[in-house]
């Protein structure tokens, strides 16, 4: 398969799901006249507006979206390509570029761009039920698991020796990061959050941070609209990156590694197993739900495991067990309530906000023996020990005041999101 074959596939999907909003938009249109009132007895400020002037607007929204996406895709392709994140071989491709931009990765933004909308568009009778769902997989994190399985696959498919060999595969290499970032941004979210939202219903009533950005409160009536929709939407991502690695000769490990990530997901929150309600297994299990999407990037590009890359990703672990129990101290009293068992309601909340930071501490130590620039990555836990310092000795009673240190973790991730990107660019351009 050559780039452009699988930029047409990507970009029919998106034009038929487009089609499809269209005929939608026309029946419904077509449908509200036939139950309008007439124009006479309608108010001119309560008119819809004609289909010139709608066509207009739209127009003019893709245009403005579709320059910045594609500013930005040319701005850090050529940015990783130059830090030898990416090198793209001649054949398979057009060989048109924008600087060292193949012209093939500007099909990526603009399918997303035409099949978002046409989503978007198709759920309007469902809208709510939609934002419900949508909300219940947590978009505030959806970056912590796509970004961990794109770094790990993107660094260990140009490593030195398997750079070659791997990047001959062309267009499987670029389905594998595709189809597997995508698995990991929403679908794995969606299962992830929405089975925990779930059977943690009764519970999240007594839970007032439930309903935003921090996660939805399900109504019954979507419990299975939930689970249908995390199976239905991770499935075709995981076939498809499944069938790259077959490709690529590593479906067997990846396939493993897959299969065990996907098992915790469910585990963590399913009756019978419940990981989410025994103490240490809690932490330990959401923090790999972090870890398995880098190491199964890193089976897909048949990366073997160094000292420092162990140490790397038992560093990640560490960070994802201090974030979940400095996480679970908000909940405390809601638990306690709903009867459910976590690390903070063992351990009561200030010997977990203390354990959450000598694991902070631990983590960024570890980074100290891994390849420079990674040692500069120990300042990054710094911000986080900040964060939850002031709940080092909280009471369970005033536990939910813990909810402050955690929304700005949240904004502390992004931050240092972006500070770990630019360590693994310079981590690459010093190894090429």
């Amino acid at each position: 398969m050559t780039y452009p074959q699988l930029n047409l596939i990507m970009l029919a999907v998106a034009a038929a799901a487009a089609a499809a909003a269209v005929l939608c938009g026309v029946l419904r249109r077509r449908d509200g006249r036939r139950a309008a009132p007439h124009p006479r007895h309608t108010p001119p400020h309560t008119r819809p507006l004609s289909a010139a002037p709608r066509i207009t607007r739209a127009l003019a929204a893709f245009a403005i979206a579709l320059t910045g996406l594609a500013v930005l895709t040319a701005v850090f392709d050529n940015v990783m390509i130059a830090a030898g994140l990416f090198s793209y071989p001649d054949q398979g491709r057009t060989g048109w570029q924008i600087g060292r931009a193949p012209i093939e990765d500007f099909a990526y933004p603009l399918a997303a761009l035409i099949l978002l909308p046409a989503l978007w568009h198709l759920m309007r009778d469902h809208e709510r039920t939609a934002r419900t769902v949508l909300l219940s997989s947590r978009p505030v994190s959806w970056i912590n698991t796509a970004f961990p399985f794109a770094a790990a696959f993107s660094l260990g498919a140009g490593d030195g020796a398997r750079q070659s060999a791997v990047l001959a595969a062309g267009s499987w290499q670029t389905l594998a990061l595709v189809a597997g970032t995508l698995l990991f941004l929403v679908p794995y979210n969606l299962l992830m959050y929405g089975i925990n939202d779930v059977f943690d219903y009764e519970s999240d009533l007594r839970n007032a941070r439930k309903g935003g950005a921090e996660g939805a409160l399900l109504e019954p009536r979507l419990h299975r609209a939930v689970m249908i929709s995390g199976a239905i939407s991770a499935a075709p991502f995981v076939l498809l990156v499944l069938f790259a690695a077959w490709h690529l000769g590593t479906f067997a490990a990846s396939a493993i590694v897959l299969a065990a990530s996907l098992f915790l997901v469910v585990a963590y929150s399913v009756p019978g197993l419940r990981f989410k309600e025994r103490p240490v297994v809690d932490s330990v299990t959401s923090s790999l739900h972090f870890v398995t999407p880098a190491v199964f990037g890193l089976a897909v590009a048949d990366v073997g495991l160094t000292w420092p890359l162990v140490a790397l990703l038992v560093a990640f672990g560490l960070w994802g067990m201090a974030s979940h129990a400095f996480g679970a101290v908000q909940d405390v009293m809601p638990d306690r309530e709903g009867g459910i068992s976590s690390i903070a309601t063992v351990l009561g909340a200030a010997r977990t906000v203390r354990l959450a930071l000598w694991l902070w501490a631990a983590a960024g130590a570890l980074t100290l023996v891994t390849p420079w620039p990674g040692p500069l990555g120990a300042l990054l836990v710094v911000p986080y020990i900040a964060a939850a310092w002031p709940f080092r000795s909280i009471s369970d009673e005033h536990s939910a005041q813990a909810n402050a240190g955690w929304r700005r973790f949240l904004a502390i991730n992004y931050a240092c999101g972006f500070c770990v990107t630019m360590l693994l660019i310079w981590w690459a351009s010093l190894t090429r």
